[in-house]
């Protein structure tokens, strides 16, 4: 199992996407790891982040943003000017109301809405603060198991998968016009967790993933380039 070396031991990570379910999970496992965590809400509503600010006194900052409205991401860019992280990682996402549908029976704003909001809007969220990054940091967006093309066999789930496999292939391109950077990258695939997106069906609790997950983050700092990993370190074939 990949554990955090020692010269990572303890850092900031600004986690995009952390109300709930797999990010909120994150946060508290990167707080339990020492880390201070700056975290993304959507409104102004309480959250279990605010929770965690309670617990970890001044090692949680809670900021607002929802991905997919750009002036939000602008404004963020703007309170974060000149700080630096040692981890930036986007875990915002959703999937389409009928998971069921094939590719053919997806609406056209069903499709628009959920290649907006899981490949187009964590793009920018990456390319805006790309630079808050430290030179030998990570970048990180959770992706899925079923963005895979090469482990596709069965098909469903198709709009979502198509979303996953945009969202890997753009991180991709942002790796390859950074060649030779000396920054870790990866795209993840936390397995199929029971949340309020994944479901009560999934094979994972969040404790059996989150935590393996984190300590595949922790490892990956300080090797350079892309990797589509799953939460226990493996590779997933793109």
């Amino acid at each position: 199992m990949p554990t955090a070396s020692s010269s990572h031991a303890t850092g900031t990570i600004l986690l995009i996407g952390a109300s709930r379910g797999l990010g909120l999970a994150m946060a508290a496992e990167f707080l339990k790891k020492g880390w201070h965590v700056v975290g993304t809400v959507r409104g102004e509503a309480r959250t279990r982040l605010h929770d965690l600010a309670d617990e970890y006194k001044g090692r949680v900052e809670i900021e607002i943003l929802d991905i997919c409205e750009p002036d939000q991401l602008a404004a963020l860019h703007d309170r974060l000017s000149g700080r630096t992280f040692d981890m930036l990682f986007v875990n915002a996402g959703t999937t389409n109301p009928d998971p069921t549908q094939t590719i053919g029976e997806v609406s056209t704003e069903d499709f628009v809405s959920l290649m907006i909001t899981n490949a187009l809007s964590p793009m920018r969220v990456i390319e805006r603060l790309a630079h808050c990054i430290t030179a030998t940091g990570l970048i990180g967006a959770m992706s899925s198991g079923q963005g895979s093309i090469g482990n596709n066999t069965t098909g469903e789930r198709e709009l979502y998968r198509g979303t996953k496999a945009a969202l890997n292939m753009f991180m991709r391109s942002f790796a390859a016009r950074q060649a030779g950077t000396p920054r870790a990258m990866v795209v993840m695939a936390p397995g199929w967790v029971r949340t309020e997106l994944g479901g009560p069906d999934g094979r994972l609790s969040i404790e059996e993933s989150v935590p393996n997950l984190v300590n595949v983050l922790l490892a990956k700092l300080g090797t350079p380039g892309l990797e589509y990993l799953d939460y226990l370190g493996r590779t997933v074939p793109w």
